[in-house]
């Protein structure tokens, strides 16, 4: 068997010294040589073949980063692994405790079509894989032609639309050759849980944004915006997952979802949950109360909605190890799991078909403090965002 590890990690606003991003936030040369030495160890204690970056500002600031990960790869693997001469150099462990160097990876940047002038900077994202890329990475951000999602009001009034052009961050889509087998990836960093305020013309500011002239009603509104466009940039994402699947394509989802496992934009992605028995169901063309679907109506919709599904490997591991303890990011006393890898059936022991399975899945959260706290040491420079890997054995081909 081929054994690989996916990752998915926040890297919190990386951008080089001095540089503003977002307005009055800045690194003094000793915080960004402190963030920077802190994502390296994080890199080399992970390990893994494929990363998945978000919220990085500058391509070159995460090149510098992965270099200085190597660099501590080379010195740890100096200092602990056993060189030829040694009779114990085949143990397993030391083959877990070698750090495999990025010199000949591919890294894949999709820069933020918002990105703007100092101060007004947005994040794009990033896939980084030592097995390289088996054809042309493509960004999903500038969909070209609007997207109207038509809404419609009881009665049959004109319900209005929610339209969408240009996804807040970008959706990088890479084909990963692993082993015999070439797997699907996407990156994405979907709308933060920010309220959405608009600014009125010729005003400093959006009203709702005064917090001494508590809003409840607007920032409402303005929750209920962001979420709004957190599902229909799920929705595109779920777009481009299914045009992979259609084609037999084994795909794996990296990210930042703002959402919980459980949250509807999550759900758009990963796609429904078959109904236990269809042929309990009426029928949508139902003539009478006990017109059902069929018995083999039941097994070809479970079908074909199984066909279509993502798994979520932190769903799976808390399934295997009968954890309950999984969380991503913790804020305001609120802890939740916000960042996911999800994979389809493809990666699923279950299904005759599938080609690997998951076997171990970590998360690195121990960094995290609630950044509410006065005292949060890490709330600046480290990420506020613990980082996920999935361990996936491949099947051999079977000629």
């Amino acid at each position: 068997m081929t054994d690989f590890t996916i990752a998915s990690f926040n890297v919190k606003n990386l951008i080089g010294a001095d540089k503003e991003y977002y307005r009055f936030q800045s690194y003094t040369p000793e915080e960004y040589a402190w963030k920077e030495d802190w994502l390296a160890d994080q890199l080399v204690t992970m390990n893994a073949d494929i990363i998945g970056f978000q919220e990085v500002f500058e391509e070159s600031a995460l090149r510098d980063t992965i270099t200085r990960a190597d660099s501590y790869g080379e010195t740890s693997n100096a200092q602990a692994i056993p060189g030829p001469d040694k009779r114990y150099r085949k143990r397993a462990i030391f083959q877990h405790l070698s750090y495999g160097a990025y010199t000949d990876a591919a890294l894949a940047f999709a820069p933020n079509i918002h990105d703007g002038a100092p101060g007004s900077r947005r994040p794009g994202v990033a896939i980084l894989s030592r097995f390289g890329f088996a054809e042309e990475p493509e960004i999903i951000q500038d969909l070209g032609t609007p997207f109207k999602i038509p809404f419609q009001t009881f009665g049959g009034d004109e319900g209005g639309f929610f339209t969408i052009q240009k996804l807040s961050r970008p959706i990088l889509k890479v084909r990963v050759p692993v082993g015999d087998q070439t797997v699907t990836v996407f990156n994405c960093h979907l709308k933060s849980k920010l309220g959405e305020f608009i600014r009125p013309e010729g005003a400093e500011f959006a009203s709702e944004s005064d917090l001494t002239n508590y809003d409840p009603v607007g920032r409402a509104l303005g929750a209920a915006r962001a979420a709004m466009r957190r599902m229909a940039e799920a929705w595109v994402l779920r777009g481009a997952i299914i045009g992979e699947l259609r084609q037999g394509r084994p795909v794996m989802v990296l990210g930042d979802l703002n959402d919980s496992e459980n949250a509807v934009s999550s759900e758009i992605i990963t796609g429904e949950v078959p109904f236990k028995n269809y042929a309990w169901m009426l029928r949508h063309d139902a003539e009478h109360r006990g017109d059902r679907y069929s018995e083999a109506e039941n097994a070809q919709i479970t079908e074909d909605i199984e066909s279509l599904r993502l798994h979520s490997a932190e769903r799976l591991f808390v399934k295997k190890s009968l954890r309950d303890m999984v969380y991503t990011s913790a804020f305001g006393g609120i802890y939740e799991s916000i960042d996911q890898i999800l994979m389809s059936r493809h990666f699923i022991p279950d299904w005759s078909g599938h080609i690997g399975e998951m076997s171990y899945f970590s998360v690195l959260n121990d960094h995290l403090t609630d950044g509410s706290h006065p005292e949060a040491p890490y709330n600046k420079l480290a990420s506020d965002h613990g980082q996920i890997m999935a361990t996936i054995q491949l099947r051999k081909a079977i000629r």
